[in-house]
């Protein structure tokens, strides 16, 4: 794969979804561009990008390859310090700010949910942490740029890897085990919708509505830094007043935009709309 042939694909998919692919990449887009051609016998990279581009009106073949670029694997309560601020501290944060204002409605947006482990903690994490469950009312939208994900996290079954940080009463009360693994039982499933979601589309934003918090973790390390300010913006856009966006730990908000107060809790950073 010549360079000029991978700087032809990187721009077509940075143009399409705000992904970028340093050049160092190359090998490892190149394996993945090598098996889509076999898999539609396209014999050169140059005809399966002429493919991409117009033999490829709905874009189905360009999700394939997409499915192939950004899967990585994640598990069940990753980042646990984080996630004990978000339920020990900024929920109840939250949560006195929605009584007052007599609204029991918690939505949470994960973006970049992947193969749904995170937005099944947080289900899980709520499910705990809001006494009595029965007065709150929980939306998690879960979105995903990759199809193939998606419908891993929509069956919601996982390898005892992906659920070994998951503390043992939760496990017992939370999962179910099905034929060698891990199934998430229906009633935190309820809680979920997964969607597929261009972040970089803000066409398919317009009718979201407000967030109370915005999970995005190690997924703005995809984006350049024009691609992370638009994606930030919506994410800014998206949240209500008093809501917080939590990111990776090796992520920042900071150079990116200034509409957000950091904020400091158990050690770790969050970000909030004032």
């Amino acid at each position: 794969m010549s360079m000029k042939n991978f700087m032809t694909f990187r721009n077509l998919v940075y143009d399409r979804c705000g992904i970028n692919f340093e050049s160092k990449k190359i090998y490892f887009v190149k394996k993945r561009l090598i098996s889509r051609m076999e898999a539609l016998e396209i014999a050169t990279v140059e005809d399966y990008l002429r493919y991409l581009k117009f033999r490829d009106p709905k874009r189905t073949e360009f999700q394939e390859l997409l499915n192939l670029l950004t899967t990585n694997e994640t598990y069940m309560f990753r980042e646990f310090d984080q996630l004990a601020v978000f339920a020990e501290d900024c929920l109840e944060e939250v949560c006195e700010k929605k009584k007052k204002l007599g609204n029991n409605q918690i939505r949470i947006w994960c973006a970049g949910c992947s193969t749904g482990e995170e937005a099944y903690t947080l289900a899980i994490i709520l499910m705990e942490m809001l006494e009595p469950l029965s007065d709150w009312n929980i939306k998690i939208t879960a979105t995903d740029i990759d199809t193939k994900v998606l419908s891993m996290a929509q069956k919601g079954e996982y390898s005892s890897r992906a659920v070994k940080d998951v503390p043992d009463e939760y496990l017992e009360q939370y999962l179910r085990i099905t034929g060698g693994s891990f199934a998430v039982k229906s009633i935190v499933k309820k809680h979920i919708t997964f969607t597929h979601l261009n972040l970089m589309d803000t066409n398919q934003l317009k009718s979201a509505g407000l967030f109370d918090f915005v999970f995005c973790r190690n997924v703005l390390i995809y984006f350049d830094e024009a691609s992370r300010k638009e994606v930030v913006s919506q994410f800014y856009e998206h949240l209500d007043p008093g809501g917080f966006v939590f990111l990776g730990h090796s992520e920042s908000i900071g150079r990116i935009s200034s509409s957000f107060t950091l904020r400091k809790m158990g050690g770790m950073i969050m970000y909030q709309k004032n």
